[in-house]
């Protein structure tokens, strides 16, 4: 209503609060199903010990260059398992960073077998400038991440157990493709075009954060500058 005048704004946090501080009833109710997740309660940060086996020669997020975290280079990737009913399917997520462009593989199953095949796969179809590094979670299926990095050219890094924010901009697209590929569902029903013609429909969406320019043009200018940059390969 007053988008030239920021003394009439107010945070995001401050929206959720209002919002989680409605008292239950049918008001509550329509307010968190505007939200993106929709869910009922705000979701902590921590949620409690890390019970999954260590992979080994993790490489931490701890130690991943500060260029990355800023956003200032391009060519760095997050990754995730979007599942199924009953964990029984899964697609595999590709986020770039700079740009937000999504990749998304079919996967037979959750193994680290379908992860390296599926995630090998579709970083090997962007030029070598742009795929730099790969950020995951602690997930059992990239236990052969060592293979991830050897196939692609990139390294990979790991986050700490627990903490969705350090892939915040995967998680939030994972939000966005469940209005497609929504929860309690079949995935294995998907192809590997109709896979791809949800991330298209994400990548041509202006994005704010773009200023309304889409995923598609930011990257699409990265590749012109990686095109001219002398160790690009094609």
């Amino acid at each position: 209503m007053y988008p030239t005048d920021s003394t009439q704004r107010v945070s995001h946090e401050t929206i959720y609060t209002a919002i989680y501080a409605q008292p239950r009833g049918e008001l509550r109710r329509q307010l968190i199903a505007c939200l993106r997740h929709g869910h009922s309660t705000r979701m902590p940060r921590t949620r409690g010990t890390d019970r999954r086996a260590q992979i080994p020669d993790m490489v931490s997020i701890h130690v991943r260059p500060p260029e990355i975290e800023d956003r200032l280079l391009p060519g760095h990737w997050e990754g995730d398992f979007i599942k199924g009913a009953n964990n029984q399917s899964s697609v595999g997520v590709l986020v770039e960073r700079t740009s937000r462009l999504v990749l998304l593989a079919k996967m037979e199953d959750a193994t680290a077998a379908s992860a390296l095949a599926g995630f090998s796969a579709k970083l090997n179809s962007i030029v070598a400038p742009l795929r730099q590094s790969f950020t995951y979670d602690q997930g059992k299926e990239m236990s052969r991440h060592q293979e991830l990095a050897a196939a692609t050219g990139g390294k990979v890094y790991f986050c700490d157990p627990h903490s969705p924010w350090q892939r915040r901009t995967c998680e939030n697209t994972n939000g966005l493709l469940r209005q497609y590929l929504p929860k309690g569902t079949d995935l294995s029903v998907y192809s590997q075009d109709e896979l791809d013609a949800i991330a298209d429909s994400l990548n041509s969406r202006p994005r704010a954060t773009h200023a309304f320019h889409s995923p598609f043009e930011v990257f699409a200018a990265t590749l012109v500058s990686a095109s001219q940059s002398p160790s690009a390969k094609h």
